[in-house]
């Protein structure tokens, strides 16, 4: 089977008035159908950026960016997109925020009843029922995580997108959300790929781990986690395979981020 993404040999370079940055340089990364891939490294090296290539927002300055074989020359609509700030629109209550993609969609063939269905199946899927008629400024900062998960899920897109979806909660929301997010994703046959600073938070989850270097980001090492499936993101950290995977990852992160703190 080809893979869903594909990275090859991309590079890009961002300028700001006279000031070049150089983002990424030389990463190449296929990321299987159904994978759930954890992208970790420092500030500034470019994470972000792959997702917003494989989202389509931007193209490569050199190499190429494949979704499902094809290189992306635009908008990827195969993809959803949990972004670190919430895209939810404030005149708009938690169902209608919900409903947003499926309207934006416009797709006439699909039964509006099974619409309406699917907005509650997800609606209750990430813990809101009850509060469907509640407006963004109603909700706590985790509430709107979780409307804006289910968001990004109603419209069944093939693969998800997700930047720092936790990083502002505190942690015992953010273990939570990380076990609502592995309910959601397992046996769902979609493709995950994620960004975070948080180490335990990508070996919990993921299929790999993959370190990028400090910018120009490269990919330094990428580390399979093989740990069985179902997980508890709740024990998983006192596990010794965990310890395992933490020390070798860290290892291959601590220059990097001490080279970025440093400067």
């Amino acid at each position: 089977m080809s893979p869903v993404i594909e990275y090859r040999e991309v590079s890009k370079v961002f300028f700001k008035g006279d000031t070049r940055v150089h983002a990424l340089q030389n990463v190449s990364l296929a990321v299987e159908t159904g994978e759930l891939v954890a992208i970790v490294g420092p500030s500034g090296c470019g994470k972000s950026t792959l997702l917003n290539l494989t989202a389509g927002l931007m193209e490569p300055g050199l190499g190429v960016v494949t979704y499902g074989s094809r290189p992306l020359t635009g908008i990827n609509t195969q993809v959803s997109y949990v972004t670190q700030k919430d895209n939810l629109l404030p005149w708009r209550t938690v169902e209608a925020n919900v409903r947003l993609p499926l309207e934006l969609k416009n797709d006439r063939s699909v039964d509006k009843d099974a619409q309406q269905e699917a907005i509650a199946q997800y609606i209750k899927l990430v813990g809101l029922s009850g509060f469907e008629t509640h407006y963004p400024a109603e909700l706590s900062g985790g509430m709107r995580k979780r409307a804006q998960l289910a968001q990004a899920l109603v419209c069944e897109p093939s693969t998800l997108l997700m930047d720092e979806p936790f990083g502002a909660l505190d942690a015992q929301l953010k273990l939570v959300l990380q076990a609502e997010l592995l309910k959601a994703w397992e046996g769902s046959g979609k493709t995950l790929v994620m960004v975070t600073h948080d180490l335990t938070e990508a070996i919990s989850l993921a299929d790999r781990v993959v370190v990028m270097s400090a910018r120009p980001g490269q990919i330094k090492t990428v580390q399979k986690i093989d740990i069985p499936r179902p997980r508890d993101v709740f024990s998983i950290r006192f596990t010794p395979e965990f310890g395992h995977y933490f020390e070798e990852l860290w290892a291959a992160l601590r220059d990097d981020i001490e080279e970025v703190e440093n400067d």
